[in-house]
């Protein structure tokens, strides 16, 4: 059975608690729409944290703050970065609970988060929209971020490998920023999976993005495992980022995992709608982060 109840959650008093009980999440309506909090009823929170940020609102350039949120892409400085610092519309309509956020001055979208959870287990299900509330139509791709706390490991899967000279045709792009170095130790790139280290003590960022059909993210945290999903709606043109539908990127204090959607022409007052979802796994643990171990252990679960 599903419960959503008001809470007071790191200082914003208007926050809601969603539960199975077997995971919880927590929506804030003070900023955002942003969920931060994620993990099993009890225990540690997947997502990051920036403590000096929680329960604070109204600033006005955008706060990292942590948690889960989408964005607009490709990446611009100022545009992606709209503040999200006001207090978003709330409505519950049974177990389903969905946050709006105001009309961004700045990029005349508005974003909203709808969040669905199993009643047993640990699924979930997030709808992120975005509307162009503008007079003019405005190209733009659905971009959704996942802040994780320090310390895990973020894991991503390929597309199905092959051999020469059966396959000819490339599968997908590995795309590169001009910070990414791949000598950097915390990378490790392996025939079916690229796996990234978050390292509080090296500040460096770091960046890779791919695409997949069936796109996978999954991050390991303390024996826990999260698992995002997506589903590709295009061919690898579509995509922003020279075709990726799945990027990671860490420094110091976080590591995220993001996938997008295809760059749409969205009309005034048209929405463009972009799902994940989610589960948590308990009893995760990995030695020796070989492809046949993570076929093993990390493969089942997504």
């Amino acid at each position: 059975m599903i419960t959503i109840e008001k809470t007071n959650f790191k200082g914003w008093a208007n926050s809601w608690r969603v539960s199975n009980g077997t995971v919880e999440l927590v929506l804030t309506g003070d900023v955002g729409p942003r969920v931060m909090h994620f993990g099993f009823v009890g225990g540690q929170n997947f997502f990051k944290e920036f403590d000096t940020q929680m329960g604070k609102t109204g600033e006005p350039e955008w706060q990292p703050r942590g948690g889960h949120r989408v964005w607009i892409a490709p990446e611009d400085p100022i545009l992606s970065y709209a503040p999200d610092n006001e207090p978003v519309a709330v409505t519950v309509q049974g177990s389903v609970i969905s946050a709006t956020g105001p009309v961004e001055a700045l990029t005349g979208v508005q974003k909203s988060l709808t969040i669905k959870m199993s009643d047993f287990g640990s699924e979930v299900e997030v709808i992120h929209e975005i509307r162009n509330a503008a007079d003019a139509p405005r190209e733009l791709a659905t971009w959704v971020l996942t802040m994780f706390a320090q310390g895990g490991s973020g894991i991503h899967g390929f597309p199905p490998r092959g051999t020469h000279p059966e396959m000819l045709v490339p599968t997908n792009p590995l795309v590169m920023w001009a910070f990414t170095h791949l000598d950097d130790p915390r990378w490790r790139l392996s025939r079916k999976y690229l796996v990234l280290r978050q390292d509080p003590t090296n500040s460096n960022p770091q960046k890779l993005g791919s695409y997949n059909r069936h796109t996978w993210g999954a991050y390991l945290l303390k024996g826990e495992l999260f698992v995002k999903r997506y589903e590709a709606v295009a061919e690898t043109a579509a995509y922003p980022d020279f075709g990726c539908t799945f990027e990671t990127f860490t420094n110091a204090d976080i590591l995220e995992l993001e996938t997008l959607g295809p760059l749409t022409n969205l009309a005034p007052g048209a929405t463009v709608s972009h799902t994940e979802r989610w589960s948590a796994h308990q009893g995760v643990y990995l030695n020796t982060w070989t492809d046949e171990e993570i076929d093993t252990v990390i493969l089942p679960l997504i």
